[in-house]
């Protein structure tokens, strides 16, 4: 097997480089660091604007929308180049990945002009309201009411794990427009403006730490939002969340393929436990790799394989977690120093590394969670690939 590409995909990649090694920003001008996944410095706003301007920034799409009309390959060559250098081409990859691709996909061209332009152009950021207490995996439980009164929906219920609402401009809240309807039926999306009246947000902290800020509480009390803001048609809502996780899912295992390359350039092993765990390490970024590879090639010739993805995002989100567990082992008490006693790594990188080993295994569970958790990908393998039956 020769894992290679075309001429035309290798010269988009030698053309990506060049930009990259031009324009990317440096360590003193890209100093501050984001401290939410929808608050995004002043200095990689004005990044994302110049990979929106020069189609950069999301090459698949047209050049209106920050892209070239680039081919799947393309795009992954893209990814490629970008994870290779421990860049981000955006700190808002909800809002960019999801909530604009989401507007792209089923929104007007008046939502896309006021909505989807200023998140891909880093004016405005968004975060995505999918979660509640009681319909986490089981989105279609989700009990959040909409009631249309005149040309405005009155909402009320409650959001959570919401990633950087306290920081967002505006939100994509899936809620129940039809409650007499089949669960998946009576959903509708509403983009709602968090400076709404009746909108509280509430960050708490997470495993890595209690200032560790980026899950929120999102609360609805009488918020009215206009039904301008109505993403899609009413109660077509499952239908926006099954595109807007597509989204994110596609080429979602390339980074777990550079975090596990990531952590194997930062492990020492010492021992023959140490060496035996450094050599599974390689042996499953290989092995994603190759998966992906062939999911990427069927993707190129138009064939949808769902079962595919959820073998490579259990796969994928399941290494990294072990091998995050492994090496936190083999660097010893040490790894557990307070983030601002560690020096600190790359600016660009993929995750926030400037902290300890600890911080890299405790971050290494939301993998297996958000996208859908690792069971919600074993229910799909063993209906979808395996035949299974759903009892």
């Amino acid at each position: 097997m020769r894992l290679t590409f075309d001429g035309d995909v290798e010269s988009f990649r030698a053309e990506f480089a060049a930009f990259l090694a031009e324009h990317a920003p440096d360590g003193a001008e890209a100093a501050e660091r984001s401290r939410s996944s929808a608050h995004v410095p002043e200095w990689a706003r004005r990044w994302q604007r110049l990979l929106f301007d020069t189609g950069w920034l999301l090459p698949g799409n047209p050049p209106e929308y920050g892209g070239r009309n680039a081919t799947l390959l393309q795009q992954y060559v893209h990814l490629e180049e970008l994870a290779r250098r421990r860049i981000y081409h955006s700190y808002n990859p909800q809002g960019l990945g999801i909530v604009a691709a989401s507007l792209l996909s089923f929104g007007t061209e008046e939502q896309k002009r006021r909505w989807a332009v200023p998140i891909l152009r880093a004016e405005i950021t968004a975060a995505l309201g999918m979660s509640e207490p009681g319909a986490g995996s089981d989105l279609a439980g989700l009990r959040t009411r909409a009631v249309l009164d005149g040309d405005h929906f009155v909402v009320n219920g409650q959001k959570v794990w919401t990633s950087g609402a306290h920081d967002a401009d505006v939100l994509l809240t899936f809620v129940r427009t039809d409650p007499d309807a089949p669960k998946h039926k009576g959903i509708s999306v509403l983009l709602v403006p968090t400076a709404t009246p009746g909108v509280t947000r509430r960050p708490f902290g997470s495993i890595a730490g209690a200032d560790d800020l980026d899950f929120n509480e999102v609360f609805f009390e009488d918020a009215r939002v206009p039904a301008a803001n109505l993403l899609g048609d009413l109660n077509d809502g499952w239908r926006v969340a099954t595109g807007s996780l597509g989204h994110e899912r596609t080429l979602l295992w390339l980074s777990f393929a550079a975090r596990l390359e990531e952590l194997a350039e930062d492990f020492r092993p010492v021992t023959p436990l140490d060496r035996d765990a450094y050599a599974t390490l390689l042996m499953d970024a290989q092995a994603l790799r190759l998966l992906g590879s062939e999911a990427l090639a069927r993707a190129d010739r138009g064939e949808q394989d769902v079962a595919a993805l959820s073998v490579l995002k259990l796969l994928g989100s399941e290494a990294v977690q072990a091998a995050s567990e492994r090496a936190l082992e083999a660097a010893g008490p040490g790894a557990l120093a307070h983030p601002a006693t560690t020096a600190p790594h790359a600016h660009l990188h993929l995750e926030a590394f400037a902290a300890g080993w600890f911080e890299r295994y405790a971050r290494s569970f939301a993998g297996t969670i958000a996208g859908g958790t690792s069971e919600i990908q074993r229910t799909i393998i063993a209906e979808r690939l395996l035949g299974l039956p759903r009892k």
